[in-house]
């Protein structure tokens, strides 16, 4: 299929952009519109044109940093260090945001320390470090058995009183029991009670502890739900306040990797911002939100290594259609209007779109050109074959979920749960995001890998399923407030005569499970080389929706939480 226009070109896309201007509505169809009232854009590009360069762009700190590794290699390979301590270290190494930088030195290690009995590990009676032993060796994909905790439960199950006072073993326990496993009995009792206990424990009354911070910052959230370089940041501020715990060498490497991946993040950023100024999406269409920056974030919290240049500029594209695309059902677009352009999206052919209004010819155009121009650049770089049709099918698929809910509006219908969630998670645009990150990440060309996202269908839904309730917990409030189609919550809220509060429980508990299914699927999956790195951008998408929407709704206030996390990951480097 021949490319329309090419984005990249500026004297192109100003044409395409004159051209595809919209033209004023007749004042009674404007009436008819409906708004969300997003604010304006907070990212001025006066200030992203000003704040995105960085002096860690440069070969003096690369080759320093290259030296620092070097320095940490030899001390990760070190035979002399006791078990807890290398495990301990490994521990550090991806918390400050490293391991892709030792991923030879950490298997290796792991390798070793998997081929130890159970019985001779030295931490048998030590429930922090067989609780290590034990999250350690699962993150990486190494068999391990929840069975090794069976020696600290008592004869109900339950975990002996006696370990309650041990604050750090506590801990420890929780983050591991959030890899569990749907029927592992021990970690789901582990998770709850220690919930409890971590909460009401005496120590999280002094917030001048070290230790009291980090059972804080878990029960907000566990490190398995967290967008692992989101975090670095408040890892090496904790690190740096209990500098016993960890290498000075390793957490000299930590501040200046940052500084050095945030000055390419930043690079990748004014580029995406000029494509996103070119479109001139920001003036013609008003009602949609103008969040360039965000979803450039998200794109970073998928996959922020340097390698993954184009790979995250790509997926910033993708999001912000997503946002347009979601914003035009929601908001813009009569049913009428909607089947057309559902239509369109569906033939992948413009002419479907001919009695729509020019707003939405110029976003169906740019969904066009943009996706063509995606499944070019993946054919060339990784060498698949036939990816258009791969990406123009799951658009047509998000577009009809979206319509679906727009009929819902319409009719003033609201669905059953089961119902709604078997919409809502393509409507959560999960598999738009998956489908271009398994053809932009994975090189490996064959059938059976084109395969493979039809063969782990429930993969695909339960990352979509935490997408989408964390989605709803977030935005219910605010879109109730408008009128808009039923959440989660309220379908539950209606189907059981449940209170809000009950109906966010269930929610959560929805989540919990859902993460047990992604644990178990991504751990048979790691065992195959060449897709580690897709399953980790999959996982992460799950974890970007936690981080999105912990607040509230990520996207629509830039004030409430965004603002100073995107200040601190994109524009604030780490002072040494």
């Amino acid at each position: 299929m021949e490319f329309r226009v090419h984005l990249q070109a500026d004297n192109e896309q100003k044409i395409f952009q004159n051209q595809m201007k919209p033209e004023p509505e007749a004042s009674y169809l404007i009436n008819q519109r409906r708004s969300a009232n997003y604010k304006p854009n907070i990212w001025k590009n006066d200030f992203l044109d000003q704040s995105l360069i960085s002096k860690y762009d440069g070969d003096e700190y690369r080759k320093l940093s290259e030296k620092l590794i070097e320095e940490v290699k030899i001390y990760i390979s070190a035979e002399t260090m006791d078990l807890v301590a290398k495990l301990e270290l490994i521990d550090s190494v991806r918390k400050l945001g490293l391991a892709n930088l030792f991923e030879k030195e950490i298997k290796e290690a792991l390798d070793s320390i998997a081929a130890i009995e159970s019985d001779n590990l030295g931490t048998r009676d030590d429930l922090y470090g067989t609780a290590l032993h034990f999250k350690i060796l699962r993150q990486h994909g190494y068999k391990v058995s929840q069975d090794i905790f069976g020696r600290f439960m008592d004869e109900k199950g339950t975990l002996e009183n006696h370990h309650f006072a041990h604050l750090k073993g506590m801990l420890e326990l929780f983050e591991a029991s959030n890899l569990g496993f749907e029927g592992e009995d021990i970690l789901d009792e582990a998770k709850a009670s220690l919930t409890l206990a971590l909460r009401d424990s005496g120590h999280i009354c002094y917030p001048d502890s070290n230790l009291s911070r980090d059972v804080v910052h878990s029960l907000e959230l566990p490190s398995h739900r967290r967008v692992q370089w989101f975090d670095v940041k408040w890892q090496i501020n904790a690190y740096e306040k209990d500098i016993c715990r960890v290498n000075a060498t390793l957490l000299e490497l930590a501040k200046l990797n940052f500084n050095v991946v945030q000055a390419q993040l930043q690079k990748n950023l004014r580029e995406a911002s000029r494509w996103w100024a070119n479109l001139g999406f920001a003036d013609n269409l008003k009602f949609a939100r103008d969040r360039l920056v965000e979803c450039f974030s998200c794109a970073v919290g998928v996959a922020f290594e340097p390698e993954h240049s184009s790979f995250r500029i790509c997926l910033t594209k993708v999001i912000n259609l997503v946002l347009i695309i979601d914003d035009v059902y929601d908001i813009y677009g009569s049913e009428e209007e909607l089947k057309h352009f559902t239509n369109a999206v569906d033939r992948w052919d413009s002419r479907e779109t001919e009695q729509l209004p020019e707003c939405m010819k110029m976003c169906f155009q740019v969904l066009y050109n943009t996706t063509c121009e995606i499944a070019r650049e993946i054919e060339e770089e990784n060498g698949w074959n036939q990816v258009l049709p791969q990406l123009t099918k799951v658009w047509a698929d998000f577009c009809k979920a979206l319509l679906v809910e727009a009929e819902w509006y319409n009719k003033s219908h609201i669905p059953t749960l089961e119902e709604y969630l078997r919409n809502g998670c393509i409507s959560s645009s999960v598999s738009v995001l998956l489908v271009h990150s398994f053809f932009s990440i994975t090189h490996e060309g064959t059938k059976e890998m084109a395969d493979f996202l039809h063969k782990n269908e429930d993969l695909l839904y339960n990352i979509s399923l935490i997408v989408r309730l964390n989605n709803d917990l977030g935005t219910s409030a605010a879109e109730q407030e408008r009128g808009d189609s039923p959440s989660s919550i309220v379908c539950y809220m209606r189907e059981v005569n449940a209170s809000e509060e009950t109906a966010r429980k269930n929610i959560k508990g929805m989540i919990d499970n859902a993460w047990k299914k992604v644990n178990g699927k991504c751990f048979t999956t790691n065992q195959v080389p060449f897709l580690s790195s897709f399953m980790n951008n999959a996982t992460n998408m799950a974890r970007v929706a936690h981080s999105l929407y912990k607040d509230g709704d990520g996207f629509g206030d830039q004030e409430k939480g965004p603002r100073t996390h995107i200040l601190s990951l994109l524009f604030q480097p780490l002072v040494n």
